[in-house]
């Protein structure tokens, strides 16, 4: 029995490698890459603990070279989600019993694993089968995934540690129980750390899981689980269960031991889940936590007093909006320009464009790679179809795209004449960025414009020296971005600085690695206890 009060090692972000030329990290992670390449593996599901062979197969493949298969993975069917329900359902009274610290050593060592031993094989893993490049894979699934691990369970234990006053003769205390029922947890494509922090941050707090992986990053997913299962996870706490949506998520939704749904996606399959879970409201045992991030229509308003950082401004909009293939929720989708300052800004980013290299990520002289599946490629070439018929837009840079080979779309700037185009109103998910250039002396109008012209309201940066303008904006524009950036691309918010997360459209806000998320995860007890306790019913003023 434990009869101290233990604090967690201190939180720290996990150092970014470089892979330099010539470095070990470098070598390392150029050996995976040609390990897994020439490596077709086989994913089963993992229930209970056990691996689970269902027959029903589908296939992981290279986004930059989509006929290049990296493994075959199970699919669930109702028999094996109901499995899966019945898993963590039965695991459950045995992990919340156990004691917090107990729950931290398995998350901590699941972090040094990843940082240490496993680094190069999941960084591998997400570059070859998400298409990221190597800083992109590092920063994801190396860093960003030990981060939330480190930081969720310091955040869990100051968590633990809030308690209320306590009168003379009387003891309060506030117990942070688990939800009663399992954790869905449903995970994107895009990021690996995502992807971990989805189900482990409930299984903290004493949640058990079902865990259902995008389909199109099976592989990373897979080595993340079976890095927590070597970290000492206990059977049927997180159970993994790659499907198709709706065979998946359909029985969950509506199992009335459903305690909650911590999500990354489409908005359009939120709503739909939400709209589902509404419907059965009346048949779950508790009301079930929504927790979701969705999508985003992310964007940079440069000010005409940004005209000493046009460098700065052309930078963030080339990183925000074509790092990882425009593929981040929030990644620079709109850019609102003043006359004065475009043309200057327009000649750097088409020079930075120019020498952006396209291809294999296992060429690490390549900053841009594949967006990630045939729908994407379709959707995305669609809207440059458009801009190209249309005579309110015009292509600046870049348009094309090729899939003989990858599901390549080259980095595109499309300059719209009407500041509600489609392109400026819709999240595209691929390297697409859409600019409207304003008048100078119509900011507060163009920051009106900004407001109302898209349902999402994720992330979005201001670039301008006038301290005025800056306070005004941030004012201005506090619905708009859930996320706000100063100077700075809208993207790369770091755990444990930027708690990440927006509103409206985008989601429910409920900030990924911040001890804000973690608290959806709990149900909190409130227990009295009097030493001294009454002994007369009467009060004195009954005298």
């Amino acid at each position: 029995m434990a009869n101290a009060l233990f604090n967690v090692p201190e939180p720290y972000n996990e150092p970014q490698f470089d892979y330099s030329p010539g470095s070990a990290p470098r070598a390392a992670l150029e050996a995976e890459l040609q390990r897994q390449y020439e490596t077709r593996i086989e994913i089963p599901l993992i229930i209970g603990g056990q691996e689970v062979r269902t027959g029903k197969l589908a296939r992981s493949v290279c986004p930059h070279d989509h006929q290049h298969v990296l493994a075959e993975y199970h699919q669930a069917g109702p028999a094996q989600v109901a499995a899966a329900i019945e898993a963590a359902l039965a695991a459950k009274a045995q992990w919340e019993a156990l004691g917090w610290e107990e729950r931290a050593a398995i998350f901590l060592k699941a972090a040094d694993l990843i940082s240490g031993r496993y680094r190069a094989k999941i960084n591998a893993a997400t570059m070859l089968g998400q298409s990221k490049n190597a800083y992109q894979a590092e920063i994801d699934s190396t860093c960003e995934l030990v981060d939330f691990l480190r930081f969720n369970l310091s955040y869990m234990t100051q968590i633990y540690a809030g308690q209320p006053d306590s009168a003379k003769g009387i003891w309060n205390r506030l117990e942070y129980r688990p939800l009663e029922g399992f954790v869905f947890a449903v995970t994107p494509f895009n990021f690996t750390a995502i992807a971990g922090n989805l189900p482990t941050a409930p299984a903290m707090m004493g949640n058990t899981v079902v865990w259902k992986p995008a389909s199109t990053a099976v592989l990373s997913n897979y080595y993340v689980m079976q890095i927590l299962m070597e970290a000492g996870l206990p059977a049927g706490v997180i159970n993994f269960v790659p499907g198709r949506g709706a065979s998946v998520g359909d029985p969950v939704i509506v199992h009335p031991d459903l305690a909650g749904v911590h999500f990354t996606g489409s908005t359009g399959t939120f709503q739909s889940m939400w709209r589902t879970i509404g419907n059965n409201i009346a048949s779950y045992k508790s009301y079930p936590r929504i927790v979701g991030e969705t999508g985003g229509k992310d964007y940079i308003f440069v000010h005409p007093s940004a005209d000493a950082d046009v460098e700065a401004v052309a930078v963030a909009m080339v990183r925000g909006a074509f790092e990882y293939q425009g593929q981040k929720c929030s990644a620079c989708s709109r850019v609102y320009a003043p006359r004065s300052l475009w043309p200057a800004i327009s000649q750097r980013v088409q020079a930075m464009m120019g020498e952006i290299r396209t291809g294999d990520v296992r060429d690490f002289a390549n900053f841009h790679n594949a967006v990630i599946d045939r729908a994407s490629f379709e959707r995305a070439m669609g809207y440059l179809k458009a801009a190209r018929e249309a005579k309110e837009a015009e292509i600046l840079a870049g348009g094309s795209g090729d899939d003989a080979v990858g599901y390549f779309i080259e980095p595109t700037v499309i300059v719209c004449k009407d500041p509600q185009f489609v392109t400026m109103r819709e999240e595209i998910f691929a390297p697409v960025v859409s600019v409207y250039v304003y008048e100078d002396e119509r900011v507060d109008e163009t920051l009106d414009l900004l407001d109302a012209t898209s349902p999402y309201a994720l992330t979005g940066a201001i670039f301008g020296r006038d301290r005025g303008f800056v306070a005004a904006a941030t004012k201005r524009l506090t619905h708009t971005a859930g996320n706000f950036y100063i100077n700075d691309k809208p993207t790369g918010s770091v755990v444990g600085q930027q708690p990440f997360g927006g509103a409206r459209a985008s989601g429910t806000n409920d900030k990924a690695g911040s001890m804000l998320n973690l608290l959806r995860w709990c149900s909190v007890r409130s227990i009295k206890e009097s030493f001294v306790p009454a002994r007369d019913y009467r009060y004195p003023f009954m005298g």
